[in-house]
């Protein structure tokens, strides 16, 4: 069977999408001096957002890494080991978050199965290329077999980042490994949104992380020098879950260094404090990381999220405005200094919005995204479109790997102050004029001068010929168009 999954129809086709959810993507890009952008690979992202019931939701993102074989297998198989009947006898925490565990094992379990032929056909592919021939003298006398087994590891090479949330009856669960990230914004007493960043960073950045792979002997500064975004945990990448013996930097571990094992948070109720559930995958935090230099990616995502409630009337076009910003900063940044090696290009970015309570700017009064941003990211925000909402600048930062799962720990960053926005709209304007649930003002047109001089013609007999008759009615027609203009163009009552 191969690894390759169909462009058919799937099964998950046929769940029914949560409408509560917006989503945003802009593929990898490499950036050139003209302006110009292109990509680099085939998009390796992946997300879904179900609905099952009133009390059922599912949600995910998958950040596939060395092509999107297993993204897009994690993708159609993670609900089935979730939404086929294993919540349905669940009641307790533990049994649900068991449920979430054994899921992913499970979806990596049949994914590495259906590579058994995969497998083979390597094997046979090698046991063609005569001993000891090195890989050039190889390509040269064969080809053909060398492409094959370089496309076999390229295959078997794939694997995927994944943040999986699941709200059942009421409560909040989320789960994942790799470096894909989940943050909920709450409304705390004071008035003040709070970002909570759920899940942990399998990196190595990751202190724990780093003590796990040192206590199986693995020499972890060594490591480090591979680079600090090096992902610890994941589904997928046969080539070094099933033979991390033959890698250097993994020969000395006594167990297999790189899982699937997922780190699971919740229960949280979800109540009338909390606003908005955001998952994305690394290349959106990332992107902003890396043209910012900030510390505080979480909080200014979670600015530019409540910005762009502001200013869309669709939650797709909420998630999509904050993914084309940040890419925009991230290439802005590059074009100021085209030497930026570490800003030439961004990976896939996916951004997954879940609203909870939080408002969208109506219709008519929701601006263009291409509205001009502000690179600093200014925590003082006075932007009106950002829905009477300013950041505070007290902010509390957590590292990640200190997060061990009690939820007042998990207020990582002070963001946000709240108020009334719409209240705040219509007592910032004049008390005599009448606003609208809109907040505008009702366009409206006094006919009483056109009625006067018609009356004030009549009365002093000036119509007694159709020819002066005319003229005044000439006359008041202009005096009423010109009123009309003008009350029509302002929004105010005129008066006579």
């Amino acid at each position: 069977m191969s690894v390759e999954v169909s462009e058919a129809k799937s099964w998950t086709d046929d769940l029914p999408v949560c409408f509560y959810t917006g989503v945003g993507l802009s593929k990898n890009q490499i950036y050139k001096e003209d302006g110009y952008r292109r990509e680099a690979h085939e998009c390796e992202d992946r997300s879904f957002h179900f609905k099952i019931d009133d009390h059922t939701f599912l949600y995910g993102v998958f950040n596939g890494k060395d092509g999107s074989s297993m993204a897009d297998f994690a993708a159609q198989r993670m609900p089935a080991e979730i939404l086929l009947g294993q919540l349905s006898d669940k009641d307790s925490p533990e049994a649900i978050k068991e449920v979430l565990r054994e899921a992913f094992l499970a979806v990596e379990r049949s994914y590495f199965e259906s590579v058994d032929d995969l497998l083979a056909e390597r094997a046979n592919l090698l046991c063609e290329l005569p001993d000891g021939f090195k890989s050039y003298d190889a390509y040269q006398q064969f080809p053909d077999i060398v492409n094959r087994l370089r496309a076999a590891n390229a295959r078997l090479s794939a694997g995927a980042s994944v943040a999986i949330a699941l709200i059942f009856k009421g409560h909040l669960y989320v789960a994942n490994v790799g470096d894909c990230r989940a943050l909920l914004c709450k409304i705390d007493a004071e008035g003040v949104l709070r970002v909570m960043q759920l899940t942990v960073d399998h990196d190595l950045t990751n202190e724990d992380e780093l003590l796990r792979l040192s206590h199986m002997g693995i020499d972890v500064e060594k490591l480090q020098k591979k680079g600090s975004h090096l992902a610890t945990r994941c589904l997928g990448n046969y080539n070094v879950k099933g033979g991390y013996k033959d890698f250097d930097l993994f020969s000395a571990a006594t167990r297999e260094p790189v899982i699937a094992e997922a780190e699971i948070m919740g229960p949280i109720a979800l109540d009338d404090s909390c606003r908005f559930l955001l998952l994305m995958t690394q290349g959106l935090y990332g992107a902003l990381e890396e043209a910012t230099k900030s510390e505080q990616a979480n909080k200014e995502i979670a600015q530019i999220v409540v910005e762009q409630f502001g200013s869309q009337s669709t939650l797709a076009g909420v998630a999509q405005g904050v993914v084309d910003r940040i890419v925009r900063i991230h290439h802005d940044h590059y074009m100021k200094d085209p030497s930026h090696l570490m800003c030439c290009q961004h990976e896939d970015i996916t951004l997954l919005i879940r609203n909870f309570n939080f408002q969208l700017s109506s219709p008519a009064s929701a601006s263009s995204t291409l509205r001009s941003y502000h690179p600093s990211l200014n925590a003082n925000t006075s932007d009106p479109f950002a829905m009477g909402l300013k950041f505070d600048s007290q902010i509390e930062v957590l590292p990640s790997s200190s997060i061990n799962g009690t939820l007042t720990e998990m207020f990582t960053e002070a963001s946000i102050t709240s108020s009334d926005s719409s209240e705040q709209m219509k007592s910032n304007q004049s008390s005599s004029m009448f606003l609208d649930d809109d907040g505008r003002i009702a366009p409206y047109v006094d006919f009483s001068s056109f009625y006067q001089a018609v009356k004030k013609a009549k009365d002093e007999e000036q119509m007694t010929s159709q020819k002066t008759s005319s003229v005044t009615l000439v006359s008041s027609m202009e005096l009423f168009v010109t009123l009309s203009t003008r009350s029509m163009a302002t929004g105010f009552i005129v008066n006579s």
